[in-house]
Parts: structure tokens; sequence; C-alpha cells
């Protein structure tokens, strides 16, 4: 939020709705990633209930993590919601997306500084459903905004967390093999480098695996802002 609004973009927290009411929604992925579909059904409902009015208003709905944002571009269409879906679905995109189309059409303009960034080497690992929808482009795009950034993306599979996967005892071991396969070898060579993981789970698996802190793209950009005063 604070990256599109120093670009002087108006940005509107899903936390409230189109009339500035208190909003409580949920994508709902979890309950399909466990087959309670009637669940999820209910919580994507309401979400896009609160949704369709800033659709309709002609704002963009911009998401952070990878696996919600695309529950309610891909999931929520096939959920027998009918219109209201498919409104919502075609606005739908991650930030990586928006900011780097706005950059494209000229319209996203802000200067940054790789040596406001603690480290001198960025390694950036990505979400499976950012992958699965091409948006590893658009990070690469963003990275590229960043004046003589060093940075490398880990060549890896799924980081083995896959939302509650890794987090359930019977599949905990698995989790770490397929984390041990790429992306954790990876990590261990370069130890000085800052991490980049959009998707909550795969930070998560970093942290309990590492002890390791990574940062989503909208982080590292906001490090590599000159502060306002600055003339």
């Amino acid at each position: 939020m604070s990256v599109l609004q120093r670009a002087g973009y108006r940005v509107y927290s899903s936390d409230f709705d189109a009339n500035g009411a208190t909003s409580d929604i949920c994508c709902g992925r979890s309950y399909l990633a466990h087959g309670l579909v009637a669940k999820a059904r209910t919580h994507a409902q309401q979400t896009l209930e609160v949704l369709l009015p800033h659709v309709e208003s002609g704002r963009k709905i911009i998401g952070l993590e990878p696996s919600c944002l695309l529950a309610i571009r891909d999931d929520y269409r096939f959920l027998g919601l009918g219109e209201i879906a498919e409104k919502v679905s075609a606005q739908a995109l991650l930030f990586e997306e928006y900011v780097a189309r706005e950059h494209s059409a000229g319209r996203f303009k802000l200067d940054f500084d790789s040596t406001r960034i603690p480290h001198d080497k960025i390694l950036d690992h990505g979400h499976c459903h950012q992958k699965a929808v091409g948006a590893m482009k658009a990070m690469r795009k963003l990275l590229k905004m960043i004046p003589n950034l060093d940075y490398e993306f880990v060549e890896a599979s799924c980081c083995g967390m896959a939302g509650s996967f890794g987090l359930e005892q019977e599949h905990a071991s698995l989790s770490l093999q397929m984390a041990e396969q790429d992306l954790f070898p990876t990590l261990r060579r370069q130890p000085d480098a800052s991490v980049v993981a959009n998707g909550f789970s795969c930070q998560q698996q970093i942290l309990n695996g590492l002890g390791r802190s990574s940062l989503h793209i909208a982080q590292l950009l906001m490090q590599a802002l000159p502060d306002k005063t600055a003339s």
C-alpha cells in the first residue's frame, strides 16, 4: 500500500467496504485446499460482495498474497457464483503484475536506489501460483526498476509448505525434503543475501527451516525508496 501511495495512487483496503464500513473477509482458499467447497463458496460470496462495488467504481483489485488473489481471479469463477465472480476476476491483479503494467504504461514513476537495501544480493523465490500464471516476468521487471540491483531467481520447485501441508505432522518430513532439493541449498550457499518470497507459505518454510526471514517484493521496493524529506 505504501509503495502505491508514494507513487500517487489512491489505495483502498479490503478491511473496509466501498462505503467505509469495517469488513472482515477471507478468500476461502484454505477451505478449497481441504475440499470444503461449501464453506469456500460462502467466503467467496462474502468477499465478492465487498469487492464488487470497488470494481464497479472502476478500481482494480490488487493482492499481495498469490494464493489469495488467484483464488479470487481463478477459483471463484468455477464455484457457481455467476456474473459477479467474472466481473471481479477480470479486474484482479497481483501487486507485481499491476506495478509492471503501470510502469510499462508510463504511469508508475518512482526512483529507486539500490544502495538503500541492506544487502548487496537479492535471491528471489517464486510462489507456485506466481509461476503458474507467469507472474515471475513481472517480478523481474520490478527488480529491474531498482538500478544496479544484483538479483537472482532461485531455480527451485515448490518450497514444500504448500499452505498447511508442511505444517501437518504426516507431511512435515516430505515437505522439508522438497525444500532440500533446491531451495534450501541455494539459500545456504549465499547466507548474506536478502531473500524475496511473496508467498506467506514460502516465507514460513524458509523461516522454520533455515531461521531466515524473507521480504515481499513490495517491502523490497519500499526499502529502496529515498526518504520523503530527501531533496
